[in-house]
């Protein structure tokens, strides 16, 4: 996760993006990617949603990547770890949702 957001760190540093990256801003731009992604689903059945065609599974990694880079932006921003945030919430969801 760490080496990941090197990587975003570098590549916002570069071109001056860090002005831009507010937590706001950057929790928009993920709603965004987010909904791009549900786009690519609108209208598929279940079962085309289940196995796309090369294509459409390329396209859905693309947003895919775009959502993950948001997301750890957003949380390097805050000074969170979206894995240990996970790891959070999937302990309450146990606790809420007993198997």
């Amino acid at each position: 996760m760490e080496k990941l957001q090197a990587e975003i760190t570098s590549f916002v540093t570069k071109r001056n993006w860090r002005k831009f990256h507010s937590p706001k801003n950057l929790a928009m731009a993920l709603t965004v990617e987010t909904a791009e992604l549900l786009e690519i689903f609108q209208w598929m059945t279940e079962q085309e949603s289940s196995q796309p065609t090369r294509e459409v599974l390329s396209h859905i990694e693309e947003e895919i990547g775009d959502v993950m880079i948001y997301l750890t932006t957003l949380a390097d921003s805050l000074n969170l770890n979206p894995l240990d945030a996970a790891r959070r919430k999937l302990r309450l969801n146990e606790e809420k949702y007993p198997a």
